[in-house]
């Protein structure tokens, strides 16, 4: 059974939190890929909004964030 947030966190022992995600198999998330010559950085735009909405969806703070390209 899932635990509650308030359970999970601690915000008074660790305020912040470093969140990764990464893409596998060499697929592109931004930029252009070498091999097959398609741009993907349309994405990048896509990212950075979804990134400033969850934190009202979530009650969370975003202190600093990138999205960077795997070139």
């Amino acid at each position: 059974m899932p635990k509650p947030r308030k359970q999970q966190v601690s915000v008074e022992a660790t305020p912040y939190y470093h969140c990764v995600s990464r893409c596998v198999r060499r697929a592109f998330l931004c930029g252009t890929d070498s091999v097959s010559g398609q741009r993907y950085e349309h994405r990048r735009s896509w990212l950075e909004e979804r990134i400033l909405a969850l934190p009202q969806i979530f009650a969370i703070q975003v202190s600093a964030y990138a999205v960077m390209s795997n070139v």
